[in-house]
């Protein structure tokens, strides 16, 4: 945590050194804010003229003349008065409105050189002490983050202690580039996005709606075997429902605009939830009965603005591998451990087996629910995490209103964070929709609700598979999985009959009989990341066999068709694949 707070305070004065340069190689642009993120800096700016790929070089030049300056970072109390109108006299629009937003009497300021900024700090003692830094690219970016505000422009950056930290970034952002979901979904023939459809929303190619179609099929076997009722619920439901469940009242600006349906109003699912718990209302349940454990790949939609959009990670209309979980609540804690167990076991059948764990715990201010059973919640929470042998972090407060949860982020191959599995807890719909079971008493009592996703979404989840193996999918995820290439047009009946044999054994496989030279057919399906590529020629078709080739241009050589079908057959999952 020390670590990530000096580097916090590297990164937030590279951002001011960034902001003073703008400002000297372009004196009329406003500046709005700058602060430390993740992974290096950014900085807000108002300029008419949009920055360029070589005012970027400049910006970063100009910098290094500023560090080599080595301006003091000085800071000084100044009234919030006197800091408002030296700013508007300045033109500096957006620091004179944070400013007159502070409550103090008096605000901060930091000088270095001839560059004065509104700001809390901390910062370096000189700008230095800056050495190892970066200017990586510009986007837009809406003031306060509202469209209906002006729109600026960001410059991002990093920084670093190091040279070699700066280095390896720089390599990772470059390898991310090469894995980027967008470009691999267009480069595989996976999926497209067109504005005529409408922004947010997935075309699904061929290819791309057989990997879908593995992963769902997985997923219902998966959960049949865990004990789970499927589901499948309507796209649009009456708005009385979402009064019911509270989405109306408090989620309406992520969700569309009603529609008219003989006389009363509808809407698009934004949530599954309310609808399986109608569907656990549909009868009276005894105690005997729970706990209830219902899923269901349910499509949702919900508004996004378009300049947050992105590919298959942030989409209008996704998918969710939701479930819900009715328990007594003498059940909660074996069904946690149960829920937290199969969202492992899930997340390692596809590959990924580093994770971050997080505790959110009750927020500081509203929440629903007794505080006894939100203490119960959290210990049971505790003590299924503390079982579990894995490592967590607490979110002291992180949790929603409405109940404590768990999230499991993964690891990818470059080392980046992704958010997929979600356990939440949540005290206020089963209240909301007046949920009961039958006690061994004989009398009515509220059970407890678990919500949970394994993957969060197909669609993110499939975005991020795809860059975690750079879209080289594992066989038995890869929607071609053997291609088949004649050398001449007199082995294609041998072909024919090949691809027969081979999916009748549940072999995913194309007949590449294009009039194509042998070699270009070989180089283009190796780019389309085929898991094997089989030539077949004259001498192959009077010997029964094929000459296999695997992923990464490996040559293993002749082989029987039937040694081939056992070497293939056994890299597949059974009972899961989609021809």
């Amino acid at each position: 945590m020390d670590e990530q707070k000096s580097l916090n305070t590297l990164r937030h004065s590279a951002a001011h050194i960034m902001a003073a340069a703008v400002t000297e190689l372009f004196p009329h642009t406003k500046i709005a804010i700058g602060p430390p993120i993740a992974n290096g800096f950014y900085y807000d700016f108002d300029r008419i003229e949009p920055f360029t790929c070589d005012d970027l070089v400049k910006i970063e030049e100009k910098m290094k003349e500023i560090i080599k300056q080595n301006h003091p970072f000085e800071s000084s109390l100044v009234s919030k008065v006197e800091a408002i109108a030296q700013f508007q006299e300045n033109g500096e629009k957006y620091k004179a409105e944070i400013a007159s937003q502070i409550a103090d009497d008096k605000v901060s300021i930091y000088k270095s050189g001839n560059f004065t900024d509104l700001c809390k700090g901390p910062h370096l003692g000189f700008t230095g002490e800056l050495k190892y830094f970066k200017i990586l690219s510009v986007a837009g970016a809406y003031w306060r983050g509202d469209s209906s505000k002006e729109q600026l422009q960001r410059i991002y950056g990093t920084a670093f202690f190091t040279n070699q930290d700066l280095q390896d970034y720089l390599t990772k952002i470059e390898e991310a580039k090469k894995r980027d979901h967008r470009r691999l979904g267009k480069d595989l023939d996976l999926f497209s996005i067109n504005d005529s459809v409408g922004g947010g929303l997935i075309l699904w190619h061929p290819k791309g709606a057989i990997l879908r179609g593995i992963i769902e099929n997985y997923w219902k076997k998966f959960h049949v075997d865990n004990g789970y009722s499927i589901l499948v619920t309507p796209h649009i439901a009456s708005e009385e429902l979402f009064e019911i469940s509270g989405h109306l009242q408090t989620y309406s600006e992520n969700m569309y605009a009603s529609m008219e349906i003989e006389g009363q109003p509808y809407r698009v699912k934004p949530m599954n939830c309310p609808m399986h718990l109608m569907i656990y209302k549909a009868k009276l349940h005894s105690y005997r009965e729970l706990p209830v454990r219902y899923a269901e790949l349910g499509t949702v939609y919900r508004f996004e603005k378009s300049g947050v959009l992105h590919g298959l990670l942030r989409v209008r209309g996704f998918t969710q591998d939701d479930g819900h979980v009715i328990v007594i609540p003498d059940q909660l804690e074996d069904e946690l451990l149960r829920v937290f167990g199969m969202a492992i076991d899930c997340l390692k059948i596809f590959g990924f087996n580093d994770y971050k764990i997080y505790f959110s715990t009750r927020p500081k201010g509203k929440y629903v629910g007794e505080i006894n059973d939100w203490d119960k919640a959290e210990n049971s929470i505790e003590n299924i995490l503390k079982k579990t042998g894995y490592d967590y972090e607490i979110d002291d407060g992180g949790g929603a209103f409405y109940g404590p949860k768990i999230d499991i982020k993964v690891t990818d191959a470059i080392g980046r964070l992704w958010q997929c599995s979600t356990i939440q807890f949540d005290f206020n719909l089963p209240e909301r929709f007046d949920i009961s079971y039958v006690d061994s008493s004989g009398k009515r009592a509220r059970p407890y609700m678990i919500h949970r996703a394994l993957f969060g979404s197909l669609e993110r989840f499939i975005g991020v598979l795809l860059e975690h193996y750079a879209g080289a999918l594992p066989f038995w995820l890869s929607p071609v999985q053997v291609v088949i290439i004649s050398v001449a047009k007199q082995q294609h009946q041998y072909c024919q009959n090949l691809s027969q044999k081979l999916q009748k054994n549940g072999i995913r496989v194309v007949f590449d009989d294009r009039p194509e030279k042998i070699g270009y057919k070989i180089r283009e399906n190796a780019m389309q990341k085929a898991c094997y590529i089989v030539i077949v020629g004259d001498k192959e078709t009077s010997s029964g066999t094929v000459s296999v080739r695997a992923r990464g241009n490996k040559d293993l050589g002749a082989m029987t068709i039937d040694n081939f079908i056992s070497l293939v057959s056994e890299k597949n999952v059974p009972g899961i694949n989609v021809l």
